[in-house]
């Protein structure tokens, strides 16, 4: 059926895609880290959101590369902006579904298509909270509507704070980096307003908690749930390979291998 998320995802495709995507950020990263701290233990029998910060244009795809390492055998789905979307039509096979950020009309299609994929138990719902790119540093924390009204109405879910950052270490690709909040039941008789308060002091404290552990470039802090390539690049790391292979050993070209 046209324009029914729950109808136009295919399984088949979503693997697919998410294969490629664990090529394509082994290609770009040099790694994608989720921290040992916080990793939640999700009953099978629920419905789950996952809500975030939305640093980069990276993230849709950061996403469905978790679903298919962490969140094996959920469907996920999640929300963009409807003529971001257009430009990305395949996404719409992923599950993602477009909306229109700015009228009650794309309001209530987030909420009745947000109520419909959580009755599956088996589905999680992906929403970059904050509605637009915004650094993983700026504070304090906004979060659009949208989210609190889902949180009041989704009864039996469970909502899960999550961090995303991007960072360079001691290598010439960036490290992903994500951290998971305290969960939280949905429903419950909190107002719209006592949910945003609570939503954003939970990923706030949770993007504080990751800052933390990317400041510090302890990679023993994360499990490595994919690890791309070290070194400098270009002939410097020819010049190491070949240095190396005439002495009998093997090129390190990494700065560090500890976490992966």
């Amino acid at each position: 059926m046209r324009d029914d998320p729950i109808a136009e995802r295919s399984p088949v495709l979503f693997r697919l895609f998410a294969l490629y995507l664990r090529w394509y950020f082994w290609r770009n990263f040099r790694a994608v880290r989720v921290a040992r701290a916080g990793l939640p233990l999700l009953s099978a029998g629920r419905p789950v959101i996952v809500y975030t910060n939305h640093p980069s244009w990276w993230d849709p795809a950061l996403f469905i590369l978790i679903s298919d390492t962490l969140l094996r055998g959920r469907r996920g789905f999640g929300p963009m902006e409807a003529k971001a979307l257009d430009r990305y039509r395949l996404l719409r096979r992923m599950g993602v579904f477009g909306i229109d950020l700015e009228s009650a009309r794309g309001a209530a299609r987030f909420l009745g298509v947000g109520l419909r994929v959580l009755s599956d138990p088996r589905s999680v719902l992906w929403i970059t909270a904050e509605g637009a790119f915004t650094d993983a540093r700026t504070r304090p924390v906004r979060l659009r509507p949208g989210i609190a009204h889902l949180a009041r109405r989704a009864s039996g879910a469970v909502l899960v704070p999550m961090a995303i950052e991007y960072a360079f270490w001691n290598e010439r690709k960036p490290e992903a980096l994500v951290r998971f909040g305290r969960p939280l039941d949905s429903g419950g008789d909190r107002s719209v307003a006592q949910w945003t308060v609570l939503l954003e002091q939970e990923l706030a404290a949770t993007m504080d908690a990751l800052a933390q552990d990317s400041t510090a470039r302890e990679p023993a802090r994360f499990v490595p749930i994919l690890a791309g390539t070290g070194g400098v690049g270009g002939i410097y790391d020819v010049w190491r390979r070949v240095r190396a292979w005439s002495r009998g050993r093997r090129a390190q070209l990494s700065h560090e291998e500890q976490g992966d």
